[in-house]
């Protein structure tokens, strides 16, 4: 049975990240008086934001992490500045040779989706600035708000099946650059599980992962498949 859906994570998979994001958590952590390092933040990189926060307070013992308006006034903070960040910022861009491998994938007749853990508000702003959607390189999107729980758990996966009307898990790839991406495609059953090394996370750490792959840049997929 061949490939007929490839999921792709966002930021530090298909769209260029300068630890962007992880600074942007990091100034949400900050405003709740805890001081996190970037290596505390990139445990959580993929994962749903609103756990992300309540994750990181709780391993520094605030007092407010199982506050549930206080965890999601943080991440309106962070919501904020990251729809901002990614409207503006110049170095925003896909990464290297993405919107041809998009191309490369739908002309062999494989479905491209995109699934993240940031909210609709955010990829939408990403959506408009690369120009993925209307340039119909993209079939399905969905994020981390729009099911009851995001990375690692397998949801997201499973309702772009649905929306796509792929039949078997056996038929779709997972790729993506953190833990929580592997660990999603992996409970998903996915055929293949592709960890990209040039994102949040280096070769060694994904390695620790379940994969099936590792991968320096995303035109190497296409062997794969």
């Amino acid at each position: 049975m061949g490939i007929k859906l490839a999921v792709f994570d966002i930021a530090g998979t298909t769209l260029h990240d300068e630890s962007n994001v992880a600074l942007v958590l990091q100034q949400a952590i900050a405003a709740a008086g805890v001081q996190v390092t970037l290596e505390e933040v990139n445990e959580v990189m993929g994962y749903a934001k609103p756990y992300a926060i309540r994750y990181l307070l709780e391993q520094h013992q605030h007092p407010r992490f199982e506050d549930a308006d206080y965890i999601t006034e943080l991440h309106t903070l962070f919501v904020t500045r990251m729809k901002e960040h990614y409207a503006t910022s110049t170095v925003v861009r896909e990464k290297e040779g993405v919107s041809g491998v998009f191309a490369a994938l739908r002309e062999k007749g494989i479905k491209v989706a995109l699934d993240t853990g940031f909210d609709r508000g955010i990829t939408d702003v990403i959506l408009d600035r690369t120009g993925w959607q209307k340039s119909g390189l993209i079939d399905a999107v969905w994020t981390s708000d729009e099911v009851p729980h995001g990375r690692p758990y397998p949801y997201m996966i499973y309702n772009i099946m649905e929306e796509l009307e792929i039949r078997s898990i056996q038929s779709v790839a997972k790729i993506g650059d953190t833990t929580s991406d592997l660990e999603e495609g992996t409970n998903a059953g996915c055929r293949y599980v592709i960890g990209v090394t040039t994102g949040a996370y280096s070769r060694e750490e994904l390695e620790k992962g379940p994969h099936t792959h590792l991968v320096a840049s995303l035109d190497e997929i296409l062997s794969i498949f």
